[in-house]
């Protein structure tokens, strides 16, 4: 069973019963993140991510973690491009307790001035964990290559310069404005009653909550075909592509997320078996699809040794190539069907996954998740369906990232 409400504040709630577990997980999830950052916000929302478990009016932080263990629970949040989710985990029988502290911490944070000066610290050292990280690093250079400096082309970690700068006052207006009730949706799923979750929301959040104007953010999105590079003494060269794909709920993101099976999505696909079975020049290699409200990107990455960059790039864009002249074959798309169909499956037991699902769902479309719905749509996907998918990818040169031992961009022609 599946039930959704909106409270006067705006609050929306959606509980997905999932019977016979013995646990539930529960969210916040804020429709906000590192696209709807101005230049000079850019890496708040994840630094008040951090901050949210470092204090409230009633308790430390370590008081916060204290009470979690007490109960056995599990929480913590993440930041992504546009969304900001505070989450726990508990057995059934302890659900009301971790609620009422997730609601405290999502409520009531202070923001410890003391605090706040050890977490730049931390999330400093999170920066430049990704600098370290060259996959990583690649990536977020392909999107600036791609988006730009504003919307989705901005870092999720900022850069560590403003993130020093932040003050508690920073914090307090960005949340007044981007934490408003209308802005958030509070999703259960596991072994919870309707009625219970109901009343803890109520009680824990709603009391507190008043209805006030929210005014969204119009995100800045400009799509170029750039070419980025970053020099770093390592071993391996890390690139990246990125094209124009489909938005979140557009009628053929089924057929291109079956098509990117094919392409890129695991072992048995054309990138993978073209670059790294056959001519063994990555260990990594693959493809994928962001899905956004307004649009989306299909990113091919490969690691590899910097004298075989362009014979990896010929390789992988052979392949597509290939893919646009030949289509997907039957088997292939029987293939790719099924990945996206049991990844989805799969998902359905999870209490976690499905709290998140449920409530992007909701966040994105109003809407509750409609599960037989979604399958639907995947089993309709044809030979017909995936070749339209695929002609309105790869119709621009790509936007391209590279990062080691290199001098400057790749040639893309």
């Amino acid at each position: 069973m599946t039930y959704s409400k909106t409270y006067p504040s705006g609050l929306r709630l959606v509980v997905k019963q999932m019977e016979g577990l013995f646990s539930v997980s529960m969210g916040m999830i804020v429709g906000t993140g590192s696209c709807f950052e101005r230049e000079e916000e850019n890496g708040i929302s994840h630094f008040i991510e951090h901050m949210l478990f470092k204090g409230t009016e009633k308790r430390t932080a370590f008081a916060i973690s204290d009470a979690l263990d007490r109960i056995g629970a599990q929480a913590n949040a993440f930041t992504s491009k546009d969304i900001t989710c505070y989450y726990a985990k508990s057995t059934s029988d302890h659900a009301a307790e971790a609620f009422e502290i997730l609601s405290d911490f999502f409520l009531h944070s202070v923001f410890p001035e003391e605090e706040m000066e050890r977490e730049k610290g931390v999330v400093c050292e999170e920066i430049a964990m990704t600098e370290d990280t060259p996959d990583d690093l690649c990536l977020d250079v392909l999107a600036e290559a791609y988006f730009g400096k504003t919307g989705y082309g901005r870092t999720i970690l900022g850069p560590a310069a403003r993130v020093r700068g932040f003050s508690r006052e920073d914090l307090f207006s960005y949340m007044a404005e981007r934490y408003n009730p209308a802005n958030v949706v509070v999703s259960f799923a596991g072994n919870i009653g309707v009625n219970e979750a109901e009343e803890l929301v109520a009680r824990c959040l709603e009391s507190a909550l008043r209805p006030r104007p929210f005014v969204p953010r119009r995100k800045e999105i400009a799509c170029a075909s750039r070419h980025l590079f970053r020099n770093k003494d390592i071993e391996q060269a890390h690139i990246a592509y990125m094209w124009p794909s489909l938005r979140r709920e557009h009628p053929l993101a089924e057929s291109a997320q079956v098509v990117n099976v094919v392409l890129g999505g695991g072992m048995s696909s054309r990138l993978f078996q073209k670059v790294r079975e056959e001519m063994g020049l990555a260990y990594t290699v693959y493809s994928y699809i962001s899905a956004f409200t307004e649009g989306g990107a299909l990113t091919v990455y490969a690691g590899v040794n910097p004298q075989n960059i362009a014979r990896a790039q010929e390789a992988a864009f052979a392949v597509i190539r290939g893919l646009q002249k030949e289509n997907p074959t039957a088997d292939e798309i029987a293939r790719g069907k099924e990945q996206v169909r049991s990844a989805l499956i799969l998902g359905q037991e999870n209490t976690a996954t499905q709290m998140l699902a449920y409530g992007k769902y909701m966040l994105y479309n109003g809407a509750v998740l409609d599960f037989d719905e979604r399958i639907a749509r995947i089993d309709a996907v044809n030979a017909d369906s995936c070749a339209e998918a695929l002609s309105l990818h790869f119709a621009q040169a790509p936007a391209s990232a590279v990062v080691g031992k290199v001098e400057g961009p790749l040639s893309v022609g």
